[in-house]
């Protein structure tokens, strides 16, 4: 059987989403150990993007096939029984027999918090991005419209080497000011290597009148890396939620 479950987790203290061969302390290793043991047979789990260490999700997909007696809600049980308290199911549905996580994701939104004032956030300080200096919000925005659309963000992507298209549509990047925190959604069909931590950075970079938001154009043209902004920390971006077909989802 097929299927898909909705996660989402705290990635403080996690190497990533990914399975990585000298730790055992990623979202992807945990449970996959968990489904394991559950099904009483290697289990593969496959999501929907592979998170870097210390970022978050709220709405993380992944899917899995196994054998098992257990229904969808006993699964959901079974998983939040053992998992830690960082990670948490929120739901898992029996999915079509073609459905991937990832292969059939038609649109991703991440989300960047920004903690912008003289003093640091204290009880946010896992999930916001500290910065002291003010930022010019409408700057950032005239910044943000030239970077939707369907583009080659091969300047906005940490990789040195691509075997596959760098070719991404950003359907919107939203700049919301919320009293001292500035939160920034990207909407699109899918983010390379950094792409929205490194987006993020150069967003920033305009809000400090280190740039222009006309830069944004020449800086896509360029395809070079160094000529965009920075890799903004982790801590900061949260997967917000993945969508996809209708008849794709069962």
């Amino acid at each position: 059987m097929n299927y898909k479950a909705i996660l989402q987790y705290d990635g403080t203290r996690y190497r990533g989403w990914q399975v990585q061969g000298n730790t055992d302390n990623t979202i992807q290793g945990k449970i996959e150990t968990l489904l394991t043991r559950m099904a009483g047979e290697p289990v593969e789990v496959n999501g929907s993007g592979r998170t870097d260490a210390g970022v978050h999700a709220a709405g993380q997909v992944i899917s899995f096939r196994c054998q098992t007696d257990r229904t969808p809600e006993d699964i959901c049980a079974y998983m939040n029984q053992y998992l830690p308290e960082d990670i948490c199911v929120l739901s898992v549905e029996e999915a079509a027999p073609r459905f991937h996580a990832r292969l059939n994701a038609v649109r991703k939104t991440y989300v960047y918090r920004i903690w912008n004032a003289p003093v640091r956030p204290v009880f946010e300080r896992k999930y916001m991005t500290w910065i002291e200096q003010p930022l010019d919000v409408d700057a950032m925005r005239r910044a943000a419209e030239l970077l939707c659309g369907t583009h080659d963000y091969r300047a906005f992507c940490s990789l040195k080497k691509f075997k596959k298209s760098t070719v991404r549509t950003v359907e919107e990047v939203n700049i919301e000011h919320l009293g001292k925190e500035i939160r920034i959604s990207y909407t699109g069909d899918g983010f390379l290597y950094h792409m929205v931590r490194i987006l993020t950075g150069t967003l920033v970079e305009v809000g400090e009148g280190a740039r222009k938001p006309e830069d944004m154009s020449t800086i896509l043209m360029s395809m070079d890396r160094a000529n965009a902004g920075k890799l903004m920390p982790p801590e900061g971006l949260t997967l917000e939620c993945v969508e996809y077909e209708d008849n794709l989802k069962k």
